[in-house]
């Protein structure tokens, strides 16, 4: 039996790269998405046409109901998950004194909370498989270095390395590692107005990296040499400090 992973927000960008990855590794993927059908498709495709095996998941991070409800109930029909890629996310830059409600608010719900979220309906049925298993969060460079503009997102992606950290002392004994994902400036849609200049000043390998090397990563600590590696986040960022 394939082990299955739900890797969210997978319909494009890095989720989607991961998707592949994994499924190119004989993982069964879940791939969720809130919208765009149509992208998720392709994803769902890429998978199939390469041999392996997946579904789509539909279901918004941020709704904890909708994500208890839907989750529950892929699990009494399909199984646990071995593995979870926390990968959805969403940015509202603009600087701190202009920052509204809705623009702390939604970052928040989304790309915070989304852990509570997820992983609450996903934990026990992980652990009473007794079969160890795999969770990778992805949260940014912003986390680590901070970035003016985004308040807001530096303060829910740190957050999420500091949700991992705790989680992996909690399931350790349980061989289910748990470790962060940094990306610096990624070649997808959130990274699409940043400028060339910008990044060939801020980043020493003076280029954006591409989504399948954050995939190569993650790909790796789902492998069986990654088992011993646990409440760590890995930075792919080009160098950037």
């Amino acid at each position: 039996m394939q082990k299955r992973v739900l890797v969210t927000g997978a319909n494009r960008g890095i989720g989607k790269a991961i998707a592949l990855g994994l499924a190119e590794d004989g993982f069964e993927i879940a791939i969720n998405y809130k919208s765009g059908h149509n992208s998720a498709d392709i994803t769902l495709q890429g998978i199939i046409d390469n041999g392996g095996k997946a579904s789509l998941l539909q279901f918004d991070v941020s709704d904890r109901n909708e994500c208890k409800k839907v989750l529950q109930k892929d699990i009494e029909e399909s199984g646990p998950f071995y593995g979870v890629v926390l990968n959805a996310g969403i940015k509202n830059d603009c600087p701190f004194p202009d920052m509204d409600e809705q623009a702390w608010d939604g970052i928040m719900s989304t790309d915070l909370d989304s852990f509570y979220n997820v992983l609450r309906p996903l934990i026990m049925p992980m652990i009473k498989m007794r079969c160890g298993g795999r969770i990778v969060t992805v949260t940014s460079v912003s986390a680590i270095t901070g970035n003016r503009g985004q308040v807001n997102y530096s303060a829910a992606k740190s957050g999420l390395i500091g949700a991992t950290k705790s989680l992996s002392l909690e399931l350790a004994k349980r061989n289910i590692t748990v470790n962060s994902v940094a990306p610096g400036i990624i070649e997808t849609d959130m990274s699409a107005d940043v400028d060339e200049e910008v990044i060939r000043r801020v980043v020493p390998m003076r280029r954006q990296g591409k989504p399948e090397e954050v995939a190569s990563l993650v790909k790796y600590l789902f492998s069986p040499g990654s088992s011993y590696i646990t409440g760590q986040t890995i930075s792919v960022n080009g160098g950037m400090i």
